[in-house]
Formats: structure tokens, sequence, C-alpha cells
């Protein structure tokens, strides 16, 4: 799939205007709905044909082995792979005895929107079967944010120019066959009838089902009900069977008449509840949503989602594809974490099977940020679902002959999963993102209830392990080495900068936080001379320079490396299914921003001068192999005077499932490029940071852009920001009569509601020439 699919350039809506069968799973991807605890892939309703069948629950995962051919000590057993579940989505439609199949037939129209402010995805097909009956179908589809448990479908057809009898069959089905055509390691594994039936309860114009994992015994149930109109000589009925449920809808539609059914379905699993609790609580939600019924709900949407895009829209005149891209990114980064509720927040949400659903450190240290800002609540809530894993990640860290807690590289549920043991071993760092993710909500919020609730014993104990790792040389110099940092082709360096940083600034917020609490200090046995340590190896962290070419050093040794041999072969990228991973290991070649991640998460500790000459040397050996690395990219680029390419890089972010460019969004959206869209937008071109506590802005904006405004929360205010090409405006939308200070291009400056502030913008200047990038590796190329 490469190229631009049908998806028009729309302010608030994604619409697929014409049924390509060839992107479908891409399409199903990108129309995903979820609430953070139910995702229902973008299926047609009748559930056929489909890329990859998907109804996932948060967490609800199987277990399989891990197989090694060799094995090794500390190597994880088993991994873990999440579930496609009964599916509920699935409404099939009989015209006469005709199928509905948009394979046959005549498909006169079809198209399908994703409407951002309502989180409604709509459905208009107008067909013709091949006895020559003619229908038109529409149906809306809702995973609702209010009521956690509930998703609803509303399902209309029309007659339209002769008298038809239809039937309409609404199904829960288990173990759907799956479908996985990529050979790119990365999708995920294919499992086979994973669900064992447990009970099931069928009535008249209802079903539940419930089944169990086979191995890792985890509970889900699953349960539609229908409410039915319209329509002559309608009779319904339902039967079912262990893994299938079906309700059928029969009568007889005049022409110009319709028959309307609506179904919701309740959904809830658990690892340590029984049947009838779980199937219960099934019963309870369908109850709930049955008395809201599919109006109220739609209400509630909207409610939610206008309180959502209040506090967190950004709006961009100028650019009206990345306008379109960067609300949809937010979106789905919403859907992610919205009513996750101490559960993770996937890689991919839950939009599909990539990565096997795990979670990487992509969450704290892009999804969060965004979150934090936008909507808290979620970005606490997957910080107390980390440490709801805090056990595990001891026990791993003592596996290791560590002290502290070593969270893994990718999980589901908490335990190790990689079996890429450079990364899941050596990528310590994911423990220094959870930290920074704890420290940012702290200073964003200025709530310090999550603080005393888990953030400091979850600062302590990451502490801690750097406290292990890390050794003082004979000159009082600290340093980490074997390390992977966030560049996978720099695997076990030494003293790489980014977690060298990023471990120092673990510590200093430990060594801080225990000192705000000293009753929580005590009950986790730091004493004070255990704090004095971690800011003693703060400060002395080593951070690797090379004075000849004047630049810093990746990690150490970084610049001494033999230089890659590019060329303009598309066909090589991503180099990791190119190329060995020990040649990428020992060559100067950087698979996603690393030092540049640096500069940006802690670019107090960089001067201009140095983020300058930095961004010049990495830029020409960065690939961008990950889809993380290009919001990254666009804030530094932005930071450093080169605004033009920042701004091709922000679109790369923003477009990257839109315009699937790296071919693999069929299964799963890129959470964390989505959400660093944002981030290039509003800390690359608004010049947002953070650091040391100070809310700041230098805002810039590039050609292509005439105006931005975005908006932050800010210990519990709400600062719109507004940039023209000249001058910027920060303005109050709250109640609280307290004015607010923040920095504004070096300057202080104080906002309250009854006065905005308007200021002129410093003009941004590059000191060196736009950087290049590898051959085939600019922002723009190919798409």
């Amino acid at each position: 799939m490469t190229g631009q699919p049908p998806f028009p350039v729309e302010p608030w809506c994604v619409r697929e205007t014409t049924l390509d069968l060839d992107r479908l799973a891409q399409s199903e991807s990108v129309l995903a709905l979820s609430n953070g605890h139910i995702g229902l892939r973008g299926n047609l309703d009748e559930g056929e044909p489909h890329g990859i069948a998907g109804t996932y629950l948060n967490s609800f995962h199987e277990r399989r082995p891990l197989p090694y051919a060799e094995g090794g000590y500390g190597y994880p057993e088993s991994g873990q792979t999440v579930v496609n579940v009964t599916d509920g989505k699935i409404i099939r439609l009989l015209v006469d005895d005709a199928p509905f199949d948009v394979r046959y037939g005549t498909l006169h129209h079809h198209e399908r929107r994703l409407d951002l402010r309502n989180g409604v995805l709509t459905r208009e097909a107008d067909w013709t079967s091949p006895a020559g009956r003619r229908v038109r179908v529409r149906s809306r589809r809702l995973v609702s944010f209010t009521q956690r448990a509930v998703a609803a479908i509303e399902y209309q057809v029309e007659a339209v120019d002769a008298a038809v009898r239809v039937i309409v069959q609404s199904e829960l089905i288990t173990n759907e066959e799956q479908s996985t055509t990529s050979v790119d390691p990365r999708v995920a594994a294919a499992l086979e009838n994973p669900l064992e039936a447990v009970e099931h309860v069928v009535g008249s114009h209802s079903a539940l089902l419930v089944h169990r994992t086979r191995v890792s015994k985890q509970l889900m149930a699953a349960g539609m009900e229908h409410i039915v109109t319209g329509g002559e000589d309608v009779v319904v009925e339902s039967d079912g069977e262990p893994c299938w449920a079906r309700t059928n809808v029969t009568g007889v539609l005049r022409p110009g008449a319709t028959l309307t059914v609506v179904k919701t379905m309740a959904y809830g699993w658990s690892s340590i509840r029984s049947v009838p609790s779980l199937r219960d609580q099934v019963a309870a939600a369908l109850i709930g949503a049955r008395r809201t019924g599919f109006a109220g709900l739609l209400r509630e949407q909207q409610e939610y989602l206008r309180e959502f895009w209040d506090n967190a829209d950004v709006v961009i005149e100028g650019d009206a594809q990345l306008q379109q891209a960067v609300r949809f990114g937010l979106f789905h980064v919403l859907q992610s974490g919205a009513r996750a509720e101490r559960r993770a927040i996937p890689a991919k949400g839950l939009t599909g099977p990539g990565y096997d659903g795990h979670t990487f450190w992509d969450t704290e240290g892009f999804v969060l940020p965004v979150l934090t800002y936008t909507q808290p609540r979620a970005a606490a809530d997957a910080l107390r679902w980390r440490h709801s894993t805090l056990w595990l990640a001891r026990e791993r860290a003592q596996a290791l002959g560590l002290r502290g807690a070593a969270f893994p590289w990718r999980t589901i549920r908490g335990q190790e999963c990689s079996g890429y043991w450079p990364a899941g071993t050596a990528g310590f760092h994911v423990n220094a993102d959870i930290a920074d993710a704890v420290l940012r909500y702290r200073m964003v919020t200025g709530d310090d209830t999550l603080d005393r609730e888990c953030g400091v014993e979850l600062l302590v104990e990451t502490a801690r392990l750097w406290d292990s790792l890390g050794h003082f040389d004979r000159r009082g110099v600290w340093h980490l080495p074997g390390v992977t940092g966030p560049d996978e082709y720099s695997a076990l360096s030494d003293d790489n900068i980014f977690t060298n940083l990023m471990a120092a600034r673990n510590l200093r917020g430990a060594a801080d936080a225990v000192a705000r609490h000293p009753d929580l200090a005590d009950r986790l046995g730091v004493t004070d001379r255990e704090a004095l340590s971690w800011r003693t190896a703060a400060a002395a962290v080593h951070l690797p320079y090379d004075p000849e070419l004047e630049v810093h050093e990746q990690s150490a040794g970084f610049t001494g490396h033999p230089e890659w041999a590019f060329t303009d072969d598309p066909a090589q990228y991503p180099l990791l299914l190119s190329a060995p991973y020990f040649e990428l290991y020992r060559r100067q070649v950087v698979k996603q921003a690393d030092l540049v991640l640096a500069m940006h998460w802690c670019g107090d500790a960089f001067t201009p001068a140095q983020k300058a000459r930095n961004l010049d040397y990495y830029e020409r050996r960065t690939v961008r192999d990950s889809s993380l690395s290009a919001g990254t990219q666009a804030v530094l680029a932005a930071e450093t005077g080169h605004l033009e390419l920042a701004h091709r890089y922000a679109r790369e972010a923003a477009t990257v499932d839109l315009l699937d460019l790296h071919h693999n969004s069929r299964d799963g959206l890129h959470m964390a490029s989505l959400a660093s869209a944002w981030t290039a937008i509003v800390s690359g071109f608004g010049g947002l940071r953070d650091h040391g506590g100070v809310l700041s802005f230098d805002p810039a904006l590039p050609a292509g852009i005439n105006r931005l405004r975005f908006a932050v929360r800010w210990q519990g205010r709400s600062l719109r920001v507004t940039v023209t090409s000249t001058q910027a405006t920060y303005a109050l939308h709250d109640e609280d009569p307290r004015p607010l200070t923040l920095v504004h291009a070096g300057a202080g400056l104080e906002v309250a509601n009854d006065r905005p502030q308007t200021v002129a913008l410093r003009k941004r200047v590059a000191a060196l020439p736009t950087p290049e990038q590898p051959p085939g590796r600019r922002p723009g190329d190919g798409q």
C-alpha cells in the first residue's frame, strides 16, 4: 500500500469516499474506535471482506513461549500477545435471499466518515443485489467515553425502488479466523482459537458469552442487546452456541421505508473475578446503555469531546493537511488512554495487533506528555498502571543482579516480553522515561496526590536501579556502561548521553521527592546517605564530547566509528531488514533521534551553539527507520532556525498513518508518532518548554503556516496561545483570578483572565545552513 489513500483533506473528519479493498486493512486502523478499554477496528459492519478482524480489550492477552536457539540467563521465558476477543461489530444483511457483500452486485456509492468532534464512525452504502434489489444502508458506530464498558451501533436499511424482505443478523463471534499477511517481524504472532467457552446465555433480543484464555486463564464476557423499529411483519429471535450468538430481525420494507436496529454491546474482563461477577457486570452495562439509548450515548459522546477539544485543540492556518492530521492524531491519542484506567497504553493503542499489542517506553516518552498537557487524568491513570507492575520490575532487577526496579522494554501486564536482549535487557532508559513522566505530571498539574500515592515510590525504585548500574571512575566521573539508548542501531554502548542525562534527572528527582516527603522516605527505607549518593552521581554524570568535531557523541566513541555507506536505493530501508545488526552496531548510522531527543527533553544541558552543531552532524546519519523520530527532529530543527525542515518533519510525524508512510499501518496506528505531531507543533513552532518547572514559549512559524493556536493546561489553568508571523498572544480561559507567570523568548510575562498579553516574536536565525539527510531520507521523499 503506497501513495495517497482516499481520505480527502477536511478539518474535522477523516472520510473514505471509495471502498478500495487493497487498502482495507489500513482503513480499518485509521477508522478504529476506542476508549482505552474497548477497541474496535474499522471493519465493515457485515464483517467481510476484512483486512484484519479486530476487537480488543485493554491488556487482555494470551501467553506464548519465546523460543531461543541458544538460551541465556535472564532471558524472558514467555511472551504476551493481545487477543482478538469476541466480535460484536458484525451485522449481516440479506436482501431477499442475497447477502449484502460489497464484492457482489453493484455498489453505487460507499462512504465512511470518522467524525473527530463527535467520536462516531458513520457509513453510507447504496447497493443493488445480483437479483436487482436496491437498498441503502446507513450505520453509526461509537465506543463510549462516558460508559466505559459500552459500544453501540445504529444500523438502518432502506428499500429504494421495490418492496424487499430483509433479514438483519446481529452477531457475537468468538475465535474469528485471523489473516496476517505481513512478513515484518513486528506484526503480532498469530493465535489460533485462543478462547475456550465458559458460559453462554441467549434471550429474545440479547445474548451474552463468557470465555477464558487457554493459557493465561483470563476471563472475558461480551454481551449484546437490540432495539428494533420500522418495517412490516417484523420478527425478532435469537439463538446461539458457546462460541457464537445471533439475533435475527426479519421484516418487509416498502419503497422508501426504513428498518432500524440499535445494537448495544458491553465488554468486561478479569484475571481474578468469578464468572457470575463478570457476567453480571456486563449485563448491568447493557441495562445502563439501554436506559441511555443511542441518542443519549451520542449526546454524552459529543459533550465529552467538546470539553476535550476546548482544552486540547490545535488550530493551524495555512496547511490544511497538517491541520487534519494533527487533530486525527490527538483524537487517537485520546482514544488510546481516556478510559484505560490503570491499564497500559499500547504502542498501537487498541487499533490493531501490531507489536503483539505491547507497551513500550513510547507511552511515557511521547504519549503521556501530550495527555499531561491536555487530559491529565488519563496520564495519571497510565502512571498508576506502571506502579501496579512495580513488583514485577523489582523481580526483574533482582534477576539481573541490580537494586530497585527494572521496567520491561515491551510488555502487556508488566513482565518483560522482549526476546531481543540488547533492548529487553540493556534498554534501561525506560526506567528514566517513566520517572520523567512522573516528574512532569507533578510539575504540569501542580497535583501532589499522585506523588504521594505512587510517584515517589516509582522515583525511588528507578533511582536505585541507576545507583547500582552506574559507577564512578578514578576521577570521580559517573558512567553508565553497556546500555542501549533510543537508537537501537547503537546497542550496548557506553555512556549514551540520552540515558545518562535522563538517569541524572531521575536521581535528582528522587532525591527531591524524598526531601518533600520524609514520611514516605522512611517507609521506603531511603536514608540521607542514599539520597546524597543520588545527587552526587547526577552531578558527576559523563557526557561524551568530541572536541575535534565540536559535537557531543551519542555515546562514547560513536564519532570514531566507520561511516555507513548510504545509497539512494529505497529498498535498503528499514536497515534492520536489509543489514545484519552487528554491522549497524559498529557504524555511524542512527535509527531514530537519540542525542537529538536528549537535546529536546534535556535541552537545558546544551547551549544553542551545541544544539546547532549536534543537529547538523546527526541529521546526516539518521535514517528514521522508526516512526518515533520525525516529531523530535521537527522540534530541534525549529529551535535551531530550520523552520521549513521542521515543517516537513511535522507533516511526516502527523501523516504517518493517513499516508501509510511506513507501509504497516494495516497492523495498527503509530500512537507515539501521532502524539509527537502535537509536540512538533506545540514544542516546535510554539516553542513550549518546561525545563526546571518553568513554563516557557519561544514561538516561530514556518512560511507555510500563517497562524497557530493551541491550548495547554498548566497547574490547573487553561492557557490559550495564538501565534502569527510577528506576535504571540497568551490568554487564560478559566475562573481563577490569580495571574499566571510564564516566560516568552527569555523574558518573564504575567497573564491574567482579564489581561491577555500580546508580545512580539524573537526572530529565529539559523546558525548553520539547513542540514542534509542521508540519500532518500529527506522528509517528504516518496510521499
